[in-house]
């Protein structure tokens, strides 16, 4: 039964500081029993000693029988067993008095206590928790749960941005300290445990919280962004005609006064959907190109073809080929919502902090 408690929540500890009394009433008999044992104990050996090394000088002396003097050389082994049996005990009920003494293994915050005064705890193959101590709360660990199918991007080392729900404007950074090899079955889904160091100088994150996490599998500076859904809109006919038109009188109808750098290109079509193709063959919708559908400074449409790079689910990079005049704050058309005589949508390609030049 726990008989005191001395610290509560939050409080700060130090090692070996006593934190709780267990009931020492039946510890303490236990021990006064041990005591007791040990002095008949003692008693008994030293009678035995007497006896048997009164009996060894007189079996010397051949004035007692061999018989007797086994006896009392046996009766004195058998009181120094029982004397070092009583020693023994008396140690483990000291010991267990000792265990009645809760005190704090390590320097921390009391995070969480489990007992009350007069609670009974009961230890049988596990040992019952009584308090949750934090060593050190200015470092968090993270404990992320990442699919199977991510899990070979992860890295030690590897840099990390999370929120938490209590501070939502607010990004925190970590490092990936190490990637757990068993796997955990989440709804049908294998995960693995990725566990993140965290600093957390100012105290805001608090034990338990839920982060959300986004793993930094590549970084990039001062590049071109715009909305993916620009790199995939499909041109009406009239779209194509009005691009045709344009290419025609800015580089003529051979296309011999192209700039140098532009690749050969030519329409693959002018129905809705068409595209262009370089060369007339490779497909400018592939993996690594795209058309990129906007208005010049004379709000005139125009199409140029981009090499795409890194994205980050939402916006992608863009790299503009020779001779196209893109850069930052250029109006993209992003989506082609009607019919074919209709006007495309437009969206302002976003301009990330520190540009100041296209890439």
């Amino acid at each position: 039964m726990i008989d005191k408690i001395y610290v509560d929540f939050n409080d700060r500890v130090v090692r070996n500081q006593l934190m709780a009394v267990i009931d020492t009433t039946i510890l303490s008999v236990q021990v006064s029993d041990a005591k007791a044992s040990l002095l008949r104990s003692q008693a008994q050996y030293d009678e035995a000693k007497y006896n048997y090394e009164r009996t060894e000088k007189l079996y010397q002396q051949s004035l007692l029988s061999e018989l007797e003097y086994i006896t009392a050389r046996s009766n004195f082994q058998s009181a120094k067993s029982s004397l070092m049996s009583s020693q023994n005990n008396l140690e483990k009920a000291e010991r267990n008095m000792l265990y009645a003494f809760i005190r704090s293994p390590i320097n921390g915050t009391v995070i969480y206590r489990e007992v009350e005064e007069g609670q009974t705890v009961a230890s049988s193959f596990q040992t019952p928790r009584l308090f949750l101590i934090a060593e050190d709360l200015s470092k968090m660990e993270i404990h992320a749960l990442v699919d199977e199918s991510e899990i070979g991007l992860i890295k030690v080392g590897q840099a990390v941005q999370f929120e938490v729900q209590a501070y939502d404007e607010k990004k925190f950074s970590g490092t990936v300290r190490q990637v757990w090899l068993q796997p955990e079955t989440v709804q049908n889904v294998v995960n693995y445990t990725v566990v993140v160091d965290a600093d957390n100088p100012d105290g805001l994150l608090l034990p338990g919280m839920t982060a959300t996490l986004d793993f930094i599998i590549e970084l990039k500076k001062d590049v071109l962004l715009a909305p993916i859904a620009a790199t995939r809109v499909q041109p009406t006919a009239s779209m194509m005609k009005k691009i045709f038109e344009n290419m025609q009188a800015q580089f003529g109808a051979d296309g011999a006064t192209r700039p140098e750098g532009i690749p050969t290109a030519g329409f693959a079509g002018t129905g809705s959907g068409a595209g262009m193709s370089f060369n007339g063959a490779t497909p400018m919708n592939g993996s690594n190109f795209a058309m990129l559908w906007y208005f010049d400074a004379e709000k005139e449409l125009q199409a140029a073809p981009v090499r795409t790079g890194s994205s980050d689910g939402r916006n992608i990079e863009i790299i503009p080929l020779p001779g196209a005049d893109i850069k930052a704050g250029v109006q993209v058309i992003s989506k082609v919502e009607s019919t074919e005589s209709s006007d495309a949508t437009t969206t302002n390609m976003p301009r990330p902090p520190g540009f100041g030049r296209p890439f």
